[in-house]
């Protein structure tokens, strides 16, 4: 895609350099051409990728600088094929900050991913739910993020092949996608909440005082991913929408210790419904 603008670019550029040999490498794997990328997130990993037929499957740890997730519920496979008739690239498990990566490398896989060809990303992630109206196994639709994470993939300097030193996140979830995804979940009859999403380090759940501020200043759930990649995208001109599976209910006045294998049960269990978004959004665009 922009392989002859890299060709110009001194290899002391390591992150660009990061970025071609990765490229290349799925590609000659005969990864071509992907038209929608898709992260999925904890818990959520079996069913999507079961709609995606004739699958090329590439391990994680053989592609050149991509990281190696080290939550044992992430798989680490980058899984290529069709989804009612259009080409998609997925991620089955994702990184995150608290696994000692920085924000750049949770993200190389949307920039090669992008390299690639694609023109939108899908995102799903499982979130505390704090908005009391709501219970955990909904699914929220995320209009816009607060960041916590205390570090930016952005940060350094810019490669203005990758995009602008400043980019603007005024939308950073296409209202196109979002109002498309709106009007799925209504044909089915999907509960589907709209709302905002807190992004934070982790990987230690929070405080009854930190659920009581984060839903004070506007966010309804809360997690430990998405937000870097959200930034890439935006960084990079990808259209990209991202859904939550709320596992858990954050009351703070009636708050109860998480339960991992609870929080991936319930991930489970709204799988389904998430997968059924997705692939009729696919076969939309």
């Amino acid at each position: 895609m922009l392989f002859h603008i890299f060709d110009q670019l001194h290899y002391s550029k390591s992150m660009l350099h990061e970025i071609k040999e990765a490229t290349e490498f799925i590609r000659a794997h005969g990864i071509t051409e992907p038209e929608v990328g898709v992260i999925l997130g904890t818990g959520l990993g079996n069913l999507f990728v079961k709609e995606i037929k004739n699958p090329v499957v590439i391990n994680y740890n053989s592609i050149p600088h991509f990281p190696v997730s080290t939550v044992e519920f992430h798989r680490g496979k980058l899984i290529y094929g069709t989804v009612k008739g259009k080409k998609v690239l997925a991620m089955q498990g994702r990184f995150h900050y608290y696994e000692g990566y920085n924000t750049q490398q949770i993200t190389l896989p949307v920039r090669v991913m992008k390299m690639l060809g694609i023109e939108n990303l899908l995102i799903s992630n499982a979130a505390g739910n704090m908005n009391l109206k709501w219970k955990k196994g909904q699914l929220m639709l995320i209009d816009d993020h607060i960041n916590f994470q205390p570090d930016n993939p952005l940060r350094g300097e810019n490669f203005e092949v990758l995009g602008p030193r400043f980019p603007d996140m005024s939308q950073p979830y296409s209202s196109e996608l979002n109002k498309k995804l709106i009007k799925i979940a209504r044909k089915k009859k999907i509960k589907l909440n709209v709302g905002v999403y807190a992004g934070v380090m982790g990987p230690n759940m929070e405080t009854r005082a930190e659920y009581r501020f984060l839903h004070m200043i506007g966010a309804d759930a809360v997690g430990m991913s998405t937000v870097p990649e959200v930034i890439v995208a935006n960084h990079m001109g990808l259209r990209c929408c991202a859904i939550s599976v709320l596992t858990d209910d954050c009351d703070p006045d009636n708050l109860k210790p998480a339960v991992i294998s609870e929080i991936i049960k319930i991930a489970g269990k709204a799988e389904g419904k998430l997968t059924e978004l997705y692939v009729d959004l696919i076969k939309s665009l």
